[in-house]
């Protein structure tokens, strides 16, 4: 403590920026920030900001579970063991839903509904949210009469039935005559209303977006877009606006980027206010529920889908969901057991109520980095929904297929993004684990349905498949070859030279099931044919830095081709220099922002040519 009582300097901006430019060794301070998937820029620093508060909600998010067991049965031990296990709420899901993935109670029948949730106090305080199928106004209208049936009163349970004209979408294309369409969703609600139920009946849901790679500025559009619609549909049914906003719930996806998905839930809910008002009405707590991202979630190294769900689970509830489902880790590989399942609830818990992250109101108020976001997020948003209000609004775009294209033209970023590294995914293009072994699933005979996909659909994929399929491709043709095949890196100049791209293809490598073969520097083509022997590989990759590849590439990769190397492949870009290196040999040449996934693929068709037995003479 000095001598005027202060323990620590003062420091300003100004004094971060002189330490950053000098950690940067003359890059630019530009080359610090990022930008998100909607083109928004993120800055290294951000100075506190107020910004505009929402409407919240008023306390701790409520801990949702997944009841998704094609079996009733089955489905009535996922119910019971997760009320049981500390879970606020059952997400219910019906087969061909949005978030069944394959799965979900296949019959909505009385007998079915009983089956699978005998046992259960649905006026015990539990919540209850319908993710509904194909037939969705009968199967909501059958839940509210297996409640009936159970002597609970309507009003004294908590019941979100999930009604969602807009469902359809993500299956096939959107029908024309959106009025024929949502009438018997609009019957529903208003039925449902009619025995007592507090609701919310319908739902704005913008899982399909997210799930067939839409951004988050999509989402936020189609949210709010849907929920007018909504409003509209409702209010020519005779329902006052006041009442009509309190029958909408919203469903948004919570993907594992912190600081889009806070965001993203802070700004659904300025931006609902903001409709509310220009409808006459002052604003208030909307019903929020969100679901862990599917295009997320990966088939390989499984594992990793816990910390993304708990990151996700995180985000949303301190951007201000009211509830919150998290997928289990191993959907994307078949039904979940007990411990997938287990995770998923725990993980929450600990956030819920070890941590206590659900005790104060909007947390990321005032953070300026949030406030930035949250602020660009809503003026995208509501551009974009101004935009599909102009063209006649959602029911209109979508039949016309115009807000289907725009979220293509965002997945085929996120895809390329992915299949070039750019956006990598951790046990998968990243890190992998080629000797992970295989998870556990719940025992069942019952196999995963088919998500249909039509052209004009935002059909649900995860970024992970073209990695997967790689990976499967590799088990296929390795396995008939006995072993994995083996690249031997061959390293020109001094280690501090070539160590960051050995490491880069060590991992490159991998992603592909390539075992690697590392043994230094190697002086001369003839000492570098020598460790390629002692490797037994039949692959090669040179690693070096430019100035190595000048002086020594085109010499050993001469050495490597009379030495029989199969496949010759440079770590870096081509440059001015390729027409000399293919001469000399080199077949590929892989860099940071190629297409990993058309090289590996490549590099298979290669491998599995070989593989062949050659024809008789």
């Amino acid at each position: 403590m000095g001598a005027e009582g202060k323990v620590f300097p003062a420091y300003g901006e100004a004094d971060w920026r002189k330490a950053a430019e000098a950690a940067l060794k003359g890059r630019s301070l530009d080359s610090l920030t990022s930008t998100t998937a909607d083109g928004l820029r993120i800055e290294p620093l951000y100075a506190s900001a107020a910004g505009p508060r929402a409407v919240g909600p008023d306390g701790p998010w409520r801990v949702v579970a997944r009841v998704d067991h094609p079996d009733a049965a089955e489905a009535n031990a996922q119910a019971l063991e997760d009320v049981a296990g500390g879970a606020d709420g059952l997400q219910v899901i019906f087969s061909g839903a949005i978030g069944a993935y394959g799965f979900g109670l296949r019959r909505s029948d009385p007998a079915t509904l009983h089956a699978a949730f005998e046992g259960v106090r649905f006026d015990a305080a539990p919540t209850f949210e319908l993710d509904l199928g194909s037939e969705a106004p009968r199967e909501a209208l059958s839940f509210a009469a297996l409640i009936e049936r159970s002597g609970a009163k309507p009003g004294d349970c908590a019941v979100s039935f999930g009604l969602d004209p807009f469902s359809v979408c993500a299956f096939r294309p959107f029908p024309e005559d959106w009025a024929a369409h949502a009438k018997p969703y609009v019957e529903a609600a208003l039925a449902l209303r009619s025995k007592g139920f507090a609701g919310p009946f319908v739902v704005s849901d913008t899982r399909c977006v997210n799930a067939a790679g839409g951004g988050s500025s999509q989402e936020l559009a189609f949210a709010l877009s849907a929920g007018v619609a909504l409003l509209r549909s409702l209010s020519k049914a005779g329902v006052p606006l006041d009442e009509a906003r309190r029958m909408i719930a919203f469903r948004l996806a919570a993907g594992a980027d912190e600081f889009v998905t806070l965001s993203k839930f802070r700004a659904l809910r300025l931006a609902w206010a903001r409709v509310e008002e220009a409808c006459g009405l002052e604003p208030r707590k909307t019903r929020v529920q969100a679901e862990t991202a599917w295009r997320m979630m990966t088939a390989r190294d499984a594992y990793v889908n816990v910390m993304r769900g708990a990151i996700a689970a995180f985000s949303a509830g301190l951007g201000g969901a009211d509830s919150i489902s998290v997928l289990p880790h191993t959907l994307a590989v078949g039904l979940p057991d007990s411990l997938s399942r287990r995770l998923a609830r725990n993980g929450q818990l600990i956030l819920v109520r070890e941590s206590n992250l659900g005790f104060v109101a909007d947390p990321a108020a005032g953070a300026g980095a949030f406030e930035a976001l949250t602020k660009g997020l809503c003026e995208k948003g509501w551009a974009l929904f101004q935009e599909i209000e102009s063209q006649g609004g959602l029911p209109t775009a979508l039949a016309a297929g115009v807000f289907q294209r725009r979220v293509a033209e965002n997945a085929a970023t996120l895809k390329r993004d992915v299949a070039r590294l750019k956006a990598p995914i951790t046990g998968v293009s990243a890190h992998p684990d080629p000797a992970e072994r295989p998870v556990d699933l719940a025992p069942t005979s019952l196999h995963r349905e088919a998500i249909p996909a039509a052209a004009g659909a935002l059909t649900p994929m995860r970024l992970a498949e073209p990695f997967e399929a790689l990976r499967d491709e590799a088990d296929a043709i390795f396995g008939r070859r006995g072993k994995r095949p083996t690249a031997y890196l061959a390293a020109l100049g001094p280690e501090p030279s070539h160590r960051g791209r050995v490491v880069f293809m060590r991992e490159w490598f991998a992603v592909g099931e390539i075992e690697t073969a590392y043994d230094g520097e190697a002086a001369t083509p003839k000492e570098a044919v020598a460790q390629l022997g002692r490797a037994g590989a039949d692959y090669v990759c040179l690693c070096g830095d430019d100035k190595a590849y000048a002086a020594q590439a085109e010499s050993f990769a001469s050495a490597f081709k009379a030495a029989g190397a199969k496949r010759i492949i440079v770590a870096g870009r081509p440059g001015d220099r390729e027409a000399a290196l293919r001469e000399a040999g080199v077949t590929d040449f892989v860099f940071a922002g190629c297409d990993a996934v058309a090289a590996l693929q490549a590099l298979y068709r290669s491998i599995a040519g070989e593989s062949r037995p050659r024809s008789a003479p």
